[in-house]
C-alpha cells in the first residue's frame, strides 16, 4: 500500500476543497513546494498533485509550481491532474519530469483519447474517475457523465492505462472515511491497480484499505487528513509497513 499526499494548487497556493466545490478552499501553504519539502522529509515515496484551476479552465495554470516541485525532488515520482486535455500538455508535463498524468474529464468524455495517449506516451497515463452516489463526474466535478464506473475502467485497462484512481466526491474533503464498498468492487473488477482517494481520515483507514490491498488497491491518496492532522503521515506509513511485515510473515508461516 503506498500511501501518497495530496498537493492541490490553486491560485498558486496549496489548498483543500471540500467535495470538490471551488468556493470551499482552505489554504494550508502560501508555496506548494513548501508542501512538498514536509511530505518528502516524512517519508512520501510519490507526490500526487491537481492544478485545481486547470481542472476548471481546461488547460495547465500552475505548471510553474509543478515544475519546481519536479525540479527540487526529480527522485520522487509526481502523478499530475488537472486541466490535461491534449497530447502537448502530457508531453510538457514529462519534458518537466513528472512520472504520471492522470487524465479526467476528456478521458471519460472522449475515451478514445485514452487509448492515443497510451500509444504515445506508455507506461506514464493513469485516468481518474470521480464519481459522486455511484455517477461519474467530470469537468471539475461539475457535471454529471453517463458512463458506468466500472464499465468504463474495464475499458481503459485493455487501453494500457497505468492505473485508475478512485475518487468518493461525496467523502473528498470532508473526513468521512473511506468508501471501502465501492473501492474494492473496482479493485476486483479489473486487473490493473487501484489508487484510493477520498474521505480518508485517520489510522482505522488505513488499516482498512491495507485490508482490501489483495484486492487490487495499490495506493491511496491522502489530502485534508494529513493538513489538518487527524491523520499523522509518518505514523500511517509506519502503520502500513507493520501490516505489511505482519502480511509476509503469515504468508510464510
Amino acid at each position: 500500500m503506498l500511501l501518497i499526499p495530496a498537493i492541490d494548487i490553486k491560485e498558486g497556493k496549496c489548498v483543500r476543497l471540500r467535495q470538490g466545490r471551488m468556493d470551499d478552499a482552505t489554504v494550508f501553504a502560501d508555496d506548494p513546494l513548501e508542501a512538498a519539502a514536509r511530505w518528502v522529509t516524512a517519508g512520501a515515496k510519490r507526490l500526487h498533485i491537481v492544478d485545481l484551476d486547470g481542472a476548471s479552465t481546461g488547460k495547465p495554470i500552475n505548471r510553474d509550481s509543478v515544475r519546481r516541485i519536479a525540479e527540487t525532488y526529480p527522485h520522487v515520482p509526481i502523478q499530475i491532474g488537472g486541466g490535461i486535455r491534449d497530447e502537448d500538455t502530457v508531453q510538457a508535463y514529462l519534458d518537466l519530469g513528472v512520472q504520471y498524468v492522470i487524465l479526467g474529464t476528456r478521458a471519460v468524455n472522449e475515451p478514445h483519447f485514452v487509448s492515443d495517449l497510451c500509444v504515445a506516451f506508455p507506461g506514464h497515463i493513469i485516468v481518474g474517475l470521480d464519481a459522486k452516489n455511484g455517477k461519474l463526474m467530470v469537468n471539475g466535478w461539475s457535471k454529471l457523465a453517463k458512463h458506468d464506473v466500472i464499465d468504463l475502467a474495464q475499458r481503459f485497462e485493455n487501453d494500457g492505462v497505468q492505473a485508475v484512481i478512485y475518487t468518493d466526491i461525496s467523502r473528498d474533503g470532508m473526513l468521512s472515511g473511506v468508501n471501502i464498498e465501492a473501492t474494492r468492487s473496482l479493485a476486483e473488477s479489473i486487473r490493473i491497480p487501484v489508487i484510493a482517494a477520498g474521505g480518508i481520515t485517520d489510522l482505522d483507514d488505513i488499516r482498512r484499505l491495507c485490508g482490501i490491498a489483495d484486492a487490487g488497491v495499490f495506493g491511496a491518496v491522502t489530502g485534508r487528513a494529513i493538513y489538518e492532522g487527524t491523520l499523522d503521515f509518518a505514523a500511517a506509513l509506519e502503520t502500513i509497513e507493520q501490516l505489511n511485515r505482519r502480511s509476509d510473515a503469515d504468508s510464510d508461516g
